[in-house]
């Protein structure tokens, strides 16, 4: 892996560095295995509730990402787990409490921070409360707006500040845009996102794979509305002919539209101030394999201590 994106990076351009992405929360989205430090699902650092250890376990993550030659996470997951029949989020979520979420979601980003790596808050506003998985489906919220900001929204509204990236949700809130999902809407990622709460960060697209886009809408579509609604990057994360429909939808649309094209510049620029923050150091060899394999046991045997001492305390 580091020696693919070490060959990767030196073939980009110097000013236009690529993205190394990958969805590395710990549980059960996971995409690296061993000697890759093992970190329990989110709910796990909830119910812990040391900040100190949320921080540890995301900086040791980082580094050893930033190792692999990765410069982003898309992590952490900042939706609330207030609707325990979800199947998608349910112990990806830090708990059903905001605070909580807000606590651990802003020590995971900063120790993510503290190693370089670029961290993605996700699924905004909020996919917490969903009875269906947006892989398969389009879940739509029919909440009130005051619920939906006193929940769904809140740690997103608490952390715009200090996230570098914010992912949509391929969900309809119905109170704020009942037509389409929130990657597609304006009013959801230009109006709530960009204008109410002031982010002036990096906002991905879900998988534009996804059944909740990919059934309703072509990859071109869908890219062109993702783009128009205000999302700068886009996910397409599986078939390259989706990646290729989704790029000539784009291009065809802003030949013929000069306002799209203004619009596809601006979410370029800020795609690539956000790359030039970070350039992994990345390891190879033996060095590589060692550093993994220590910082890994290191961490694994303090959560060990903590996850002990945590039931001691519950069963007295």
């Amino acid at each position: 892996m580091a020696e693919l994106t070490q060959r990767l990076r030196s073939l980009a351009p110097a000013d236009a560095p690529m993205w190394f992405a990958i969805d590395q929360e710990g549980g059960r989205v996971a995409r690296l295995g061993p000697p890759v430090v093992k970190l329990p699902a989110a709910r796990v650092f909830g119910e812990l509730d040391d900040v100190g250890l949320t921080l540890e376990a995301a900086a040791v993550l980082g580094e050893q990402l930033s190792w692999l030659g990765f410069n982003l996470d898309f992590a952490p997951v900042l939706d609330v787990d207030t609707n325990p029949d979800n199947p998608v989020i349910g112990d990806r979520s830090y708990g059903a409490e905001v605070l909580r979420v807000i606590r651990h979601g802003r020590a995971f980003a900063a120790g993510l921070a503290q190693s370089g790596i670029i961290a993605c808050g996700k699924h905004f506003p909020g996919h917490g409360d969903t009875l269906q998985d947006s892989h398969h489906a389009l879940p739509r919220l029919p909440h009130a707006e005051q619920r939906l900001r006193e929940i769904e929204l809140a740690p997103f509204a608490a952390l715009a500040a200090e996230l570098p990236c914010i992912m949509t949700a391929h969900v309809v809130f119905e109170a704020w845009d009942g037509s389409v999902p929130a990657t597609l809407s304006p009013r959801v990622v230009t109006g709530l996102l960009r204008d109410e709460i002031g982010f002036r960060g990096l906002v991905w697209s879900d998988d534009l794979e996804m059944k909740a886009i990919a059934d309703r809408y072509g990859l071109d579509e869908a890219a062109c509305l993702a783009i128009e609604a205000g999302c700068d990057a886009l996910l397409v994360c599986s078939k390259l002919e989706y990646v290729e429909l989704a790029h000539e939808g784009l291009i065809r649309r802003a030949e013929r539209d000069r306002e799209f094209a203004v619009r596809l510049q601006s979410a370029a620029a800020r795609s690539v101030a956000a790359r030039r923050l970070h350039t992994p150091a990345a390891l190879s060899g033996e060095m590589l394999e060692s550093a993994l394999v220590r910082t890994s046991a290191d961490f694994e045997a303090r959560l060990a201590r903590a996850l002990a001492n945590r039931a001691i305390v519950t069963s007295t």
